[in-house]
């Protein structure tokens, strides 16, 4: 090739055996020996995908090798690396490059090294490297290592003889680990988990996660307590196209402070076994009825007072469905064992048939006890509906039913109670409107709506004193129970009735999107009867019923509140009433208000919030506070603090979990963003606790990269 030089140029070079063409820019081109061409002055070289930028470029099309030297520049589908001199071949991507520095655009993660050892376009090898997710210009936490291998393919990083510096001073120190350069899963050691409580004393809990394939995946996370000895946690997960599940197996063998062995097992099962055929198995059990009060640090499951073990077959064919199970609990209450159901057998359906809506129930119980009643029950529910009226403005539907129930009696008959039926017809008509207006109001644009509703229903009274009860109650009172034909749940009553409803309901939507500023309700029975069927004696005998008002609306973009009030008209006194507010000018920034009463059962405040508090720091609080009995029933104190790479959190937590025992829990973590975090984790407390609570440090999510999540 002859000799040539050009100014400020740009050229495609292609050799006959190249398959992709390689694009060359500079100021200044020359061709220095036959198929050498050298670049000089802003020298840019493009091909397939990424480019290369240096002050001078020597490029050798037979060969296909680069040798750049001056301000490097290697941009790769978003990842780029810069250095003093780079070489590198074209055709197969190995190369090598003097002290880079890279960043890599999965995690904004960036780092430098003596010498990058170039395999392929996905694969990187990097001797005497450093590695962080902060921003350039903050040095805030390094990870040092002597060896670093990064491999795009698997989305990992694998660092050798490691440390991590947290401002300057070495926090851990690792022979070798691997951590993620995006959200996918890997396997690996997840970050330890310190902690210390005042019955099990010092803990540490060690986390391995086993990405066994796309679809299935175990931790196995040993949690050493000084006081107890080791419980091992293991937690399997499962996918596939007609099935999923996860089981769980936790054995503390020899609690010393117990003097036993202690477990905990559950599997949720899900299976789609053909078509609309489904099945399902949710199996809990521990080993003694204190487990989750020893051993458990959150309110949810210290709380528990039973655990569900059933096994469940399904089948939705559109207009009917049907369904079988096997149910019974595990109490962890003592003297408190519930009724076994062996087994429960449903039978639903639904119609449309000259305009009516045809509806058909049934359901099969037999239910098991070692010490009370034992009997089967068969209810058989049906009903029919038909439309009068169905327009946008106004509606009347009356209702037809008949509710029959069987019971068949069982072992442990005490009161020889003999085999007994019951069978009710039920009327109701339900009836409204809704009218509605644009209106102007505080110079905005809104539509007023007022929707009246009437719901009449008849039920004749019959004698059900000899009937047993198994798994109802008598229905709380609210606006969706004034508009139910029952006043019970569960079909061993059926309540008598012949009474009148009335409610009204007022809205304020905004036109732009809809949204309600404002909801205004209040209703009200009228019995023309004394209801006579009772689980739980009436405070009164009066045909009035309470009272119901509720109020709630997002009244501006930063203030919501609900609340609801039940007032007794006969007594002249509130039997009960709830209000929440939230103000949440902003992310991170919520303030959440509640108060709680039932007359002659509880009064209870409730405050919390996420606050900044100056610069940096943030607060956090819940306190749950029954004033009846005066003391505090849950409370939640925490501190973070938040850089553009790291965050800190201390956080401070009681909880009662029985009438005379309170459990208190301090979490401390740190959080080095997209890469570990060291400490006890706070979040789920956090989140459960604290409505609208806002995680300082984490991305917009997106779109997962693997199947199980």
């Amino acid at each position: 090739m002859p000799a040539l030089r050009m100014d400020k140029t740009f050229m495609t070079m292609e050799p006959p055996t190249q398959e992709t063409p390689s694009f060359v820019e500079a100021d200044h081109l020359e061709g220095k020996k036959e198929n050498q061409i050298e670049a000089t002055g802003n020298a840019i070289l493009r091909k397939r995908g990424q480019s290369i930028r240096a002050d001078r470029l020597l490029y050798f099309q037979d060969t296909q090798d680069i040798d750049a030297q001056g301000s490097v520049v290697v941009e790769q589908e978003g990842n780029t690396m810069s250095g003093p001199h780079l070489k590198l071949n074209l055709d197969t991507n190995i190369g090598i490059m003097e002290q880079p520095v890279f960043y890599l655009i999965e995690n904004d993660g960036r780092g430098s090294a003596d010498v990058m050892h170039i395999q392929d376009k996905q694969h990187y090898t990097l001797d005497k490297a450093t590695y962080t997710t902060c921003p350039a210009g903050n040095q805030d936490w390094l990870l040092k290592m002597s060896g670093l291998e990064i491999d795009r393919d698997r989305q990992i990083g694998i660092a050798h003889n490691a440390w991590v510096e947290f401002m300057g001073a070495p926090i851990l120190y690792t022979p070798w680990m691997d951590f993620p350069l995006g959200k996918q899963r890997k396997s690996g050691f997840l970050s330890p988990v310190f902690g210390n409580t005042v019955t099990s004393g010092r803990e540490i809990t060690v986390p391995y996660y086993w990405n066994i394939r796309p679809n299935r995946d175990a931790t196995i996370a040993p949690r050493v307590m000084t006081n107890r000895g080791v419980l091992l946690y293991n937690e399997f997960r499962y996918l596939e196209p007609a099935y999923r599940g996860t089981m769980h197996f936790d054995l503390l063998p020899g609690d010393k402070l117990a003097n036993r062995s202690r477990h905990h097992i559950a599997l949720q099962h899900n299976q789609q076994i053909a078509g609309r055929l489904n099945s399902s198995v949710n199996l809990n059990s521990v080993s003694d009825d204190n487990y989750y009060r020893d051993l458990a640090n959150t309110t949810e499951l210290t709380s528990q007072s039973s655990l569900l073990q059933e096994v469940l077959l399904s089948h939705n064919s559109g207009w009917w469905d049907a369904s079988g199970r096997v149910q019974r609990y595990q109490s962890l209450v003592p003297n408190n064992s519930t009724y076994k159901r062996l087994p429960q057998l449903t039978l639903n359906a639904r119609q449309q048939y000259a305009g009516a809506d045809l509806l058909f129930a049934s359901e099969y119980v037999d239910f098991s006890h070692p010490i009370v009643l034992n009997a089967q029950r068969l209810a058989i529910n049906a009903s029919a509906s038909y439309p009068l009226v169905n327009e946008a403005a106004f509606y009347l539907t009356p209702k037809v039913a008949l509710r029959s129930t069987y019971y068949t009696i069982g072992a442990n008959n005490t009161a020889a109670l003999p085999n007994a039926s019951r069978t009710l017809p039920l009327y109701s008509v339900d009836s409204g409107m809704a009218v509605e207006r644009d209106w102007k109001l505080f110079g905005g644009d809104y539509l007023h709506t007022l929707e009246p509703r009437a719901f009449y229903v008849y039920v004749p009274y019959k004698n059900q004193d000899s009937l047993p009860v198994f798994d109802s109650g008598q229905a709380g009172f609210d606006f969706t129970q004034i508009f139910s034909e029952n006043r019970f749940v569960g079909n061993d009553r059926v309540g008598d009735a012949n009474h009148f409803t009335l409610a009204l309901t007022t809205r304020l939507l905004e036109q732009v999107n809809g949204r309600e500023r404002l909801k205004l309700m209040v209703g009200e029975r009228f019995s023309f009867k004394t209801p006579q069927v009772n689980l739980v004696a009436p405070t009164t005998t009066t045909n009035k019923s309470d009272i119901l008002f509720a109020a709630s609306g997002q009244v501006t973009d930063k203030l919501a509140f609900d609340s609801g009030l039940q007032y007794d008209p006969n007594l002249s006194h509130t039997q009960s009433y709830n209000a929440t507010a939230q103000y949440r000018p902003e992310v991170g920034k919520t303030l959440n208000l509640g108060y709680r009463f039932t007359r002659n059962t509880l009064r209870q405040s409730d405050i919390s919030a996420q606050w900044p508090l100056f610069n940096r720091w943030h607060g956090v609080v819940r306190w749950n506070y029954s004033i009846q009995d005066r003391k505090t029933l849950e409370s939640i104190a925490g501190l973070e603090y938040n850089r553009s790479c790291w965050t800190f959190r201390v956080v401070a937590q009681r909880f009662v979990v029985a009438a005379q025992q309170a459990n208190t829990g301090i979490f401390v973590q740190l959080e080095l963003n997209d890469f570990i975090g060291v400490g006890v984790d706070p979040l789920p407390a956090l989140k459960s606790n604290v409505p609208s609570y806002t995680k300082l440090n984490e991305k917009p999510a997106s779109k997962p990269s693997s199947v199980l999540r």
